[in-house]
């Protein structure tokens, strides 16, 4: 799949994402999100709240991100695995201002309020869903 597709698919509001991180130690954790976009071919950014997930970023940068589309069995399922590493992080800014304007219209004051940075990650692999060699 190449990476028109793969933003294609990740952008759609249909599909089904989770963020996986780690902190410094290699505790793990995975969340789901709905925020994150690829705004070009080679960066996903997303909002984040004060969450464990963005306490384990600020400690380790890498993470991956798994987009899945459901069909009537996994072989049909549609979806790709994208790697990634924290560019940067604004606390302030247009950016952040954007997710939150959003998110406010979709869920309203308090999950908006909840936003404390716009993160910027920069694609370092791609891989797909199902994969022999995982």
């Amino acid at each position: 799949m190449d990476r028109k597709q793969v933003m294609e698919m990740f952008n759609r509001k249909t599909r089904i994402g989770a963020l996986a991180t780690t902190n410094k130690n290699g505790d793990v954790n995975v969340a789901v999100f709905g925020s994150p976009r690829m705004i070009d071919e080679e960066t996903v950014i997303m909002a984040i709240g004060d969450n464990r997930s963005y306490q384990y970023l600020q400690e380790n940068p890498k993470a991956s991100f798994i987009v899945i589309e459901p069909g009537e069995s996994p072989m049909q399922w549609k979806g790709v695995r994208l790697y990634l590493e924290l560019d940067s992080y604004e606390r302030y800014g247009e950016l952040l201002d954007s997710f939150r304007e959003n998110i406010r219209k979709m869920a309203g004051d308090q999950s908006a309020n909840a936003i404390v940075a716009a993160l910027r990650f920069k694609i370092t692999d791609v891989r797909p869903l199902i994969d022999p060699a995982a």
